[in-house]
C-alpha cells in the first residue's frame, strides 16, 4: 500500500515510523527541510519538500497512484485543502486528515463529498481526552480500551502486594471470581513480555493486561491490587483544547477545579464552563496549589502544551499528596523517562493519534486498533469472514487456531453477545474478535491469518 503523509511533526513522524517498520511504502512532505533529511536518514521512506496543499507538491510526491492521503500538519486548513485537491485532481481513495478547531468539527455535514471530501477526521484533543476520562473512571487503571462499541474493554494495572492473585497462578483467576469470566491477554515483567498460562504466577509490579466485558472490569481489578476509591476531586493544569474538552466532559461528574496561566483564556473558559472552579494561577506555584488544597485532591491532570511545565507540576502535585497524576508529554523519550515513578500515566498524544490511525491501514478487516507500550505491543479489533474452506479461523475453535508467536484471542463480541476467549469457543462468521499482538512484527502475519482465501467468493 503506497501511504502519503502530509507533516513532518511529532504525529506524522511517529506514524511514519510505525508504518515504515511494517513495509508500508511511504512518502513524507514537509516545508521543514531538516527535518525531513533526519527522518530520511533514519527510516526507510520517501521526503519531499514542499508546501503540503500545492498540486504541484502532491504530485512530485506521488498523490496520483497514493493509496491514501494522511494529513496531519500543524495547520487544519493546509490539512483540508489537501483532501481536496487530492479528491478533485489525483482522485485518492481515502483521505484522513487531523481536525483540530471545534469550529469546523461542529459543523454537520461539512466532511462530505458534496462539501470537503475527507474520509475520516482525526482530533487528537479528542482521542486524548477519551483516554484521560476512562481511566478516572476506573480508579487504578493505566490504560482502559474499548472494543465492540464500548462492550468489550482491555485494561493495563500494576499487580501491588496484598492484591488478592499476586503470588498466585492464574488458574486460580475463575476461582476467585466464579461469576465473572475475564482472561489474562499479557503480562509485562521489568518491560519483557510475557505470555499468560494457567501456571504463571502473578507477582508484584507486573503490568497485567486484561479483558472482560464492561461491568466486570471493577471487580477484575480488585483481584490484581489494593481496591481504589473512587475519584471524586480533579484538578487540571491548562486550559488549552485538551484542558477544556476534558472539563467539559467530566464536570458533571466530579468536582473540577482548571488551572490556566493566561487571564484572557480564563475568562473564556468561566463562560464556557459551567460546573467548574477556573483559577487564574501558574501550575507550578507551590503555594497556591497548597491554598487550593491540592492535598485533598484524588487527581492532578497536567495538559499545558508545555512538557517541561507538565512534569514537574505532577511531580510537584505528587509530592503535595495528590493520590494519582495523568501527564501529556509529548516527547516519546521524556515519557520513558518518567512514567512509572512518581508519575504512574504518562499520555503521548502522538501514540494516541497513531492509534486511532492505525484502524485505517489494516489490510485485513479491522474494526478497531489501539497501539500500546509506546508502539511495540497493538491491540486489534478483527472480523471474521468466510467460512470453514475459506477462512483460516471461521469454525475453529480457539485452540485450533494457528496464532502467530506472541498473539493471543481475548475475546469475541458475537452480536449483543461478549465471549471470554476459552480454547473450546468456535469462531463464527461475523464474529469481532478481540486479539493483543505483544511483538507488532506480527501483525502482518495476524492480517494475513483473517483475510478470505480465494474459495470464498
Amino acid at each position: 500500500m503506497k501511504i502519503l503523509i502530509l507533516g513532518a511533526g511529532q504525529v506524522g513522524g511517529t506514524l511514519a515510523d510505525n508504518l515504515a517498520s511494517e513495509g508500508f511504502d511511504i512518502t513524507l512532505v514537509d516545508a521543514d527541510p531538516t527535518v525531513l533529511e533526519e527522518l530520511r536518514n533514519k527510516l526507510d521512506i520517501q521526503t519531499v519538500h514542499g508546501w503540503a496543499s500545492h498540486p504541484d507538491v502532491l504530485r512530485r510526491a506521488g498523490a496520483d497512484d497514493a493509496d491514501m492521503l494522511i494529513a496531519v500538519t500543524s495547520s487544519d486548513e493546509v490539512n483540508m485543502v489537501a483532501c481536496q485537491v487530492c479528491y478533485s485532481l489525483f482522485r485518492t481513495p481515502t483521505k484522513i486528515a487531523r481536525i483540530r478547531s471545534s469550529s469546523y468539527l461542529d459543523r454537520e455535514g461539512f466532511f462530505s463529498g458534496e462539501h470537503m471530501p475527507i474520509d475520516v477526521l482525526i482530533n487528537p484533543e479528542q482521542v486524548v481526552t477519551d483516554n484521560i476520562r476512562q481511566m478516572l473512571e476506573h480508579p487504578g487503571a493505566l490504560q482502559v480500551l474499548d472494543f465492540a462499541d464500548g462492550r468489550i474493554q482491555l485494561v493495563a494495572v500494576k499487580a501491588y502486594y496484598g492484591g488478592p492473585l499476586v503470588g498466585q497462578e492464574l488458574r486460580f483467576l475463575r476461582q476467585h471470581m466464579p461469576n465473572v469470566d475475564t482472561r489474562v491477554a499479557a503480562i509485562y515483567r521489568r518491560d519483557r513480555a510475557i505470555l499468560p498460562q494457567g501456571n504463571t504466577v502473578i507477582e508484584a509490579d507486573d503490568e497485567v493486561f486484561f479483558i472482560a466485558a464492561r461491568e466486570h472490569i471493577n471487580a477484575v481489578m480488585a483481584e490484581l491490587r489494593r481496591v481504589e476509591r473512587p475519584f471524586k476531586r480533579v484538578m487540571i493544569a491548562g486550559g488549552g483544547n485538551i484542558g477544556l474538552r476534558l472539563a467539559r466532559a467530566i464536570e458533571p461528574y466530579f468536582s473540577v477545579k482548571v488551572i490556566e496561566f493566561s487571564k484572557a483564556r480564563c475568562d473564556s473558559l468561566a463562560e464556557t464552563l459551567h460546573q467548574s472552579v477556573v483559577l487564574n494561577m501558574d501550575a507550578t506555584d507551590r503555594e497556591r496549589l497548597l491554598e487550593e488544597n491540592i492535598e485533598q485532591c484524588d487527581v492532578f491532570c497536567a495538559v499545558t502544551n508545555d512538557d517541561e511545565v507538565n512534569i514537574m507540576s505532577s511531580l510537584l502535585a505528587k509530592r503535595l499528596g495528590v493520590r494519582q497524576v495523568v501527564t501529556l508529554i509529548g516527547k516519546p523519550a521524556y515519557v520513558d523517562l518518567v512514567q512509572g515513578g512518581d508519575i504512574e500515566i504518562a499520555i503521548s498524544p502522538q501514540q494516541a493519534t497513531t492509534s486511532s490511525l492505525l484502524t485505517y491501514v489494516r489490510r485485513a478487516d479491522v474494526a478497531r486498533v489501539h497501539s500500546l507500550r509506546r508502539g511495540a505491543a497493538e491491540a486489534m479489533e478483527a472480523i471474521a469472514h468466510g467460512d470453514a474452506r475459506s477462512s483460516r479461523v471461521v469454525g475453529r475453535a480457539i485452540r485450533d487456531i494457528d496464532l502467530p508467536t506472541g498473539v493471543t484471542i481475548g475475546a469475541i463480541a458475537r452480536g449483543d453477545q461478549v465471549l471470554i476467549a476459552h480454547d473450546d469457543v468456535v469462531v463464527e462468521p461475523g464474529d469481532h474478535v478481540i486479539l493483543f499482538v505483544v511483538d507488532k512484527r506480527q501483525v502482518a502475519a495476524v492480517e494475513r491469518l483473517f483475510q478470505v482465501g480465494i474459495t470464498f467468493f
